[in-house]
């Protein structure tokens, strides 16, 4: 099954600053493009790290250990950052990034590894081509239902399965399968849901024996 991948939903407007860019320069350019974090590139584009608006805080507090967040939460000072006054000495680094042929599975779980809410992009030769964000990560599950059940009766039943199309009952509403029929001896309930899993945009997975198959559920959706 093929997922969407990360060159299909990043952004290639980056905003991006290099190594000896002021730290109001950088300030201002996360309030005038309303962003949270900007990479840090060298002169051949190559990410070497972020700065964020955390980083920029890090001024604020001065690094002593004894202020607080507005949460409460004790800060992590760093002397370093909070004595900076470009680019190279706020950056985090290494950055944290995303080939464009990964798929949308593998930005999120690397993602979710490292707590952070977005990935730079890079080609394959290392340089800076885009961002891709939790948000249009998400993107795959606003696919529309007819979509969703055509690729799982192509891909699943019968590219993946050997299944006839009319084999199974296929009907998809908000993101939720539900499948009726009676499966080969050869072919598991278990194979079936994770083949429709893997399809970009399922929520959830429901099989129904032949006999259950009148039962109520989502409306059917045509191809």
């Amino acid at each position: 099954m093929k997922h969407q991948k990360v060159c299909d939903l990043m952004s290639d407007a980056v905003v991006r600053v290099q190594r000896g860019t002021p730290f109001k320069e950088i300030a201002h350019l996360l309030q005038e493009y309303d962003i949270t974090a900007v990479p840090v590139v060298d002169e051949e584009n190559r990410p070497v790290g972020v700065v964020s608006e955390a980083d920029l805080l890090q001024k604020m507090w001065g690094g002593d250990p004894g202020r607080s967040t507005d949460d409460g939460e004790r800060s992590r000072p760093d002397v370093g950052k909070a004595s900076a006054t470009d680019a190279a000495g706020l950056m985090t680094s290494p950055a944290v990034c995303a080939r464009e042929s990964w798929s949308v599975v593998d930005a999120a779980r690397v993602m979710a590894r490292h707590g952070i809410k977005r990935l730079l992009v890079v080609d394959e030769g290392g340089r800076l081509i885009g961002v891709v964000s939790r948000s249009d990560l998400l993107r795959v599950f606003l696919r529309k239902d007819r979509e969703i059940r055509t690729e799982i009766i192509e891909e699943a039943l019968v590219g993946s399965l050997g299944l006839a199309p009319s084999s199974m009952q296929v009907d998809v509403t908000h993101g939720h399968v539900v499948l009726s029929g009676r499966l080969p001896g050869d072919v598991s309930v278990a194979v079936l849901e994770e083949l429709c899993r893997r399809v970009d945009g399922v929520v959830a997975v429901e099989f129904r024996s032949a006999g259950e198959a009148g039962a109520e559920g989502p409306a059917s959706v045509g191809l």
